[in-house]
């Protein structure tokens, strides 16, 4: 899988961005609204989790969250993309970046792509987004998608807004 907008590549993550996943999960302004902060605090752990989780997620489902890398600089500055959750049984598009790359539309331009993606290239009838209630960032940007809000639960013992969006009728 590999989606390119005009600034971006979301490709999959390779055990070779693990210095880059490092780096935005030991941030505490990045992970501050995500019920995951403190689980990624070295590189063994950053790497456990691209062969753990991510890798497994594209074995076992065919999709999973990408690295979001800046066409310009080549760099890997967060991730984008989706991740079906088993608990919920939903699919789930989520996205996180390294603060200095916050307000520049990246968050909503790399995640329109991923949906269009899903929708040509994918079977999903709907996918889900979370936002800590308190993360009116993601949430707006969650609407701006065409997201509406259906309901708050709580998710790693954080109050979250849940909002559905129909990819197919």
């Amino acid at each position: 899988m590999l989606i390119e907008t005009n600034r971006l590549v979301l490709r999959p993550i390779e055990l070779s961005d693990a210095p880059a996943v490092l780096k935005y999960s030991v941030d505490s302004q990045v992970t501050r609204y995500t019920g995951d902060a403190g689980t990624v605090t070295t590189l063994s752990d950053a790497r456990n989790l691209i062969t753990n989780v991510w890798h497994s997620d594209y074995q076992k489902y065919g999709y999973g969250r990408l690295a979001l890398v800046v066409k310009e600089s080549n760099q890997v500055i967060g991730f984008c993309g989706l991740k079906y959750l088993e608990d919920l049984e939903k699919t789930d598009l989520g996205y996180r970046m390294l603060p200095e790359y916050w307000g520049r539309g990246y968050a909503t331009e790399s995640s329109l792509a991923v949906l269009e993606y899903a929708k040509k290239s994918m079977e999903l009838d709907e996918i889900i987004g979370m936002a800590a209630i308190n993360n009116v960032a993601s949430q707006n940007v969650l609407l701006k998608l065409g997201f509406r809000e259906v309901d708050e639960l709580v998710i790693k013992g954080l109050l979250v807004k849940l909002f559905n969006l129909r990819l197919r009728d």
